[in-house]
């Protein structure tokens, strides 16, 4: 493992013989303090933009669907295992961290976009409801931050979602690779969040028929790393007119080609790039509601 200009790099050790390379922030909360910029920013008069980053309370998860098979949290969980990183001394089994990273974003002042378990699911069948509960509750307290969970259990989402307070400032999404998997959609419509949002990452084969009233935003891409499968051109055209057709915004976050990468391709559709987001992100993302600082 090693760390390039704010860039985590894992080399694979078993079967694969390279690991994505992922921003720090999708696996490590930061520090808390080294914000003086962020407050030299706001005593100038001048707006500093939200950041972005992650809080996993959880790490490590099981696959339950196709959109799992090559999992990069598994296998960067691994190898941080191998490296004796102490968070991820279990590697990818299921683990619930104590306080000191339940309580993160409370110490974490500067107001934040935060996607919550990018390296697990809180919806995990043995994830108990109090801890959901506490996660739910730290999210609460912290409104001066937005958060993001992303669920492929659409089923026990909708199953405890009336147990659940849901706070103002969590947005609540589900994976959906392909049409085997649509119904987490009609899940998530029944959830009270206060956005609701569509992923469809990675990618692995058409979605006709979709019904998105209910729905914020929907995004795709599809699959990198290692034995990355195809997206299919036609697969994403299909997502983004049906996306157009309802008035749901639309981002398009690549075809994964490192090559149309590093040309600037990667994330066009014919000719076009579409990065369409839901009105809270552009709200909250240009300093629109930097007066919930807290």
């Amino acid at each position: 493992m090693r760390i390039e200009g704010g860039v985590l790099r894992v080399q694979g050790i078993l079967r694969d013989t390279s690991v994505p390379s992922v921003p720090l922030w999708f696996v490590f909360e930061p520090a808390p303090g080294n914000e003086h910029k962020f407050y030299n920013d706001r005593m100038r008069g001048h707006t500093p933009k939200p950041g972005f980053t992650s809080w996993n309370p959880l790490t490590g998860c099981t696959k339950i669907s196709p959109g799992c098979k090559h999992c990069f949290a598994e296998r960067i969980s691994r190898n941080l295992q191998r490296t004796g990183v102490a968070k991820y001394a279990n590697g990818f089994q299921l683990t619930m961290h104590g306080d000191d990273i339940l309580n993160w974003p409370l110490t974490h002042r500067r107001p934040t976009l935060i996607f919550v378990n990018s390296m697990s699911d809180v919806f995990h069948k043995d994830v108990p409801l109090a801890f959901i509960e506490r996660i739910f509750a730290i999210i609460d307290r912290a409104q001066w931050h937005r958060f993001m969970i992303f669920t492929k259990r659409a089923e026990r989402l909708a199953e405890l979602a009336p147990d659940l307070a849901w706070p103002a400032n969590l947005w609540m999404a589900v994976s959906v690779e392909n049409a085997d998997y649509r119904h987490r959609i009609d899940l998530l419509r029944t959830v009270p969040a206060a956005v609701r949002f569509v992923s469809c990452e990675p990618l692995l084969g058409p979605i006709p028929d979709l019904d998105l009233a209910g729905i914020d935003s929907l995004a795709c891409g599809a699959e990198t790393g290692p034995d990355s499968r195809p997206c299919d051109p036609a697969s994403v055209r299909l997502l983004r007119d049906q996306c157009v057709a309802q008035h749901v915004p639309f981002a398009f976050h690549g075809f994964g080609s490192a090559e149309d990468r590093d040309e600037g391709r990667d994330r066009l559709i014919d000719g076009e790039r579409w990065r369409q987001s839901h009105d809270a992100y552009r709200t909250f993302m240009t300093g629109g509601q930097m007066e919930l600082f807290g």
